[in-house]
């Protein structure tokens, strides 16, 4: 493959389905690199408008979630990933190893072992014959030469004789590899990738070897053979289209390129299917050239071929097919303005000739990608103005409202998994309210209700959020609370499944984000750029790691670790930006600096968030810099000491859920029952039906009064005479922690030593 090229005007292109520039966080709480507020939201604050994504002003507050590096990759296309693409390929990417298989290797070919010194120390008709003689996985091995070996083996002196080596033994290729010249193919290949990258060292490449391997490939194109439908010419003649790209011949070759798509059949498998697949590169990159987009001027059959090809192979299409590569790469000749009369009714055609969701839908919306960003202004002429309005319940078949104030649209998620969503998302607001000490929400503020917009993947959320809400999806998800002094303004969570934890189900940064909104709505006055007028970061971000945390009961495993370190002041924190932080400095530094002030001084933070709640950002900022400043500096450097050896101090206590079930005595994973009661010498009986897989249950008993003890017996009841663990404190408060215990039934009980009453009970287990 030849190095990918990105010409200036490429390198700026808008991103929209770009693959995400961010990298890792935990599980709900962002650990990476925090985007700024991007300039994209969606004009309604509905969500849906209509008028194109182009058209669409900005929202007035967006908050981006940082990607996941754990995220699976997709073999579905993005229609502007080429732009997020490295300047070249990666040596383990290339499809040399995959050529090295395909191709059937002559008889002497596994002869000769594979010694770099052989192809650097030869030259001419000495060099042709040593690749010719060589196995191709030695060949292939070529790709990663450096120094004075790439030089020796690549410069134009010696890809000139290998070229006309295999323009003279094209002319009698027989459609197989007897003739060795799938080695020739590969080492001009592996020349040209090791040229591009280590051009310095290899040398220039002029005329005389684009005249040799023009030479080459007209040779080999002509060959009788060359057309044969086989594997074996196949696998010799999908390098060969691979290596137009690589010598960037793109424009010469176009007749090939049509070929290959008008012949095609599904009966096309193997090295065959892999010879039309490379099409793809030779347009996509052909693309920046101006001979070729000359040469598809001059011949707009060639857009008609590939629109025909998609048609004409509708079958196939599943999102990760040649078709649907090949129908993108219509949309890609948008991006070129002498091309674009030619592509846009090819492009309106095939938007509105196939389903926007289901198999189609990665043909369907990046195209729709192209018609935006590529010929803006335009939606009205592809039928596509309307287009988030009637994505939304295409898309987001689940409709599920948890309450009046939480609403939850979605892909795909269970009864159970809204069920859990919504249970946890209402603790929480409890928990928050706790920290926060809020007397309701700020000034203005109508948000009243959040709307939890969730996509099945991170696939399907780069494919469709960026149309249906006008956002940018270079990243892990967006919170949006829009204006929050509008009537009829809807604030909105946008997300996706965490698949990469499948089967386990979770909502990527789901509890981190809720907090945004509701400290948007009971500490932030007014919209979030009227919250960044001064440096709030330590205190948004900050705040949103430590309730995620807290709330969840997590052990952050990274801000401790960075507490050691003592890489940051107090005083220092209070100044951190989006701008001029990274990552580190905005999560796990932001989560320490708003623990330590929540712990240790509760009432400057009350303080502050007097400020906050009035919208009085400078006299907040005059309270951190100057009434705080480096007060406590000293303080928190000793603090973070003792937190770096887990002696971080305490937090509020999270209590579970309330258990569902409606006999009394029965619990579930991570649920309490309130108000437990005994008389004196009696029992309060409980049991628990536990599944296969469970490693730990943890049985908690506290508050209320008198003195209950905890007794717990695994298949039949708990008694004091009948037990496997107790736990006998004076008081309620007891616990066990059994580990590996049976699935089934299980049976607990309180025991009153001293009648009891109010005790909280709460059953606990994970099953890894």
């Amino acid at each position: 493959m030849r190095p990918f090229r990105i010409c200036t005007a490429q390198a700026g292109r808008v991103l929209a389905l770009a693959v995400a520039l961010f990298l890792a966080l935990g599980l709900f709480a962002p650990r990476s690199q925090a985007a700024p507020v991007p300039t994209a939201g969606p004009g309604s604050t509905t969500g849906t408008t209509g008028t194109s994504g182009a058209d669409r002003p900005a929202a007035p507050r967006a908050i981006p979630v940082p990607k996941s590096p754990d995220a699976k990759p997709d073999g579905r296309p993005l229609a502007s990933a080429d732009a997020d693409r490295p300047a070249a390929p990666q040596p383990a990417t290339t499809p040399a190893a995959k050529a090295a298989r395909n191709l059937a290797a002559s008889p002497s070919a596994t002869a000769a072992a594979c010694d770099v010194s052989a192809f650097t120390g030869k030259s001419g008709s000495a060099l042709v014959q040593q690749v010719k003689a060589a196995g191709l996985d030695c060949v292939n091995t070529l790709f990663n030469l450096t120094g004075d070996d790439a030089k020796n083996a690549f410069r134009e002196a010696q890809m000139v004789s290998v070229a006309d080596a295999l323009r003279d033994t094209a002319t009698g290729y027989p459609g197989d590899n007897s003739t060795s010249a799938g080695q020739l193919v590969l080492f001009l290949r592996a020349g040209y990738y090791v040229q591009w990258y280590h051009g310095d060292v290899v040398g220039p490449y002029g005329t005389a070897l684009q005249t040799s391997i023009r030479g080459a490939l007209d040779a080999f194109f002509a060959a009788p053979h060359s057309k044969d439908v086989s594997q074996a010419n196949g696998a010799t003649l999908a390098e060969a289209v691979t290596l137009i790209d690589s010598a960037q011949e793109n424009a010469r070759y176009t007749g090939v390129v049509k070929r290959l798509l008008t012949d095609y059949t599904g009966s096309w498998t193997g090295a065959m299917y892999d010879a039309v697949a490379n099409t793809k590169t030779v347009i996509e990159r052909g693309v920046e050239l101006p001979e070729f987009t000359a040469a598809l001027q001059a011949d707009p059959g060639f857009a008609t071929t590939m629109a025909s090809f998609v048609t004409r192979n509708s079958s196939m299409l599943t999102g990760s097919d040649l078709a649907t590569d090949i129908g993108i790469q219509v949309g890609n000749l948008l991006n070129s303005a002498p091309l674009k009369p030619q592509a846009r009714p090819l492009v309106k055609d095939l938007i509105n000739r196939y389903p926007l969701v289901g198999a189609t839908g990665p043909l369907t919306m990046n195209l729709v990608w192209y018609a935006e960003k590529r010929d803006t202004g335009s939606c009205s002429y592809y039928g596509i103005c309307d287009l988030p309005t009637r994505l939304v319940p295409l898309v987001l078949t689940v409709d599920h409202t948890c309450n009046p104030n939480l609403r939850i649209r979605a892909q795909q998620m269970t009864p159970a998994q809204l069920a859990d969503t919504c249970t946890s998302l209402i603790n929480q607001d409890a928990f928050f309210h706790k920290v926060v000490k809020d007397k309701g929400p700020v000034a203005n503020d109508v948000n009243t209700s959040l709307e939890v917009v969730v996509f099945h993947d991170y696939y399907e959320y780069t494919l469709y959020a960026w149309n249906m809400y006008n956002i940018a999806v270079d990243n892990g998800g967006m919170y949006e609370e829009g204006d929050p002094a509008k009537a009829g303004n809807q604030a909105r969570f946008i997300a996706h499944e965490a698949d990469w934890l499948r089967p386990d189900f979770q909502i990527w940064n789901l509890n981190h984000e809720y907090t945004h909104y509701l400290d948007g709505r009971y500490d932030m006055y007014g919209d979030f750029e009227a919250g960044m007028v001064t440096p709030t970061i330590w205190w948004v971000e900050g705040l949103a790691e430590y309730v995620s945390y807290s709330y969840r009961n997590e052990h952050y495993d990274k801000a401790v670790a960075e507490a050691g370190k003592g890489t940051y002041k107090l005083s220092q924190l209070f100044d951190t930006t989006y701008d001029n932080a990274d990552s580190t400095r905005i999560y796990q530094w932001g989560y320490l600096a708003v623990r330590y002030m929540l712990q240790s001084h509760p009432q400057d933070v009350d303080a502050v968030l007097a400020k906050y709640r009035a919208g009085d950002w400078a006299g907040a900022r005059t309270l951190l810099t100057s009434t705080i400043g480096t007060r406590y500096d000293a303080d928190f450097a000793t603090w973070l000491t003792a937190c770096a050896a887990d002696k971080c101090g305490t937090v509020p206590p999270v209590q579970a859920p309330l258990c569902t079930i409606a006999d009394p005595r029965q619990f579930d994973q991570n649920c309490r029952r309130d108000g437990v009661a005994a008389t004196t010498g009696n029992y309060s009986y409980m049991f628990l039906n536990l599944p296969a897989g469970v490693k730990e249950l943890t049985i908690t008993s506290s508050g209320g009064t008198g003195n209950a003890d905890l007794y717990y017996n695994g298949g039949s009841w708990a008694t004091t005479g009948s037990y496997l663990k107790k736990s006998a404190n004076p008081g309620n408060g007891e616990s066990l922690t059994i580990a590996n215990p049976p699935s089934g039934w299980v049976y607990f009980s309180l025991y009153a030593q001293q009648g009891f009453s109010g005790a909280t009970v709460t059953t606990q287990y994970k099953t890894s």
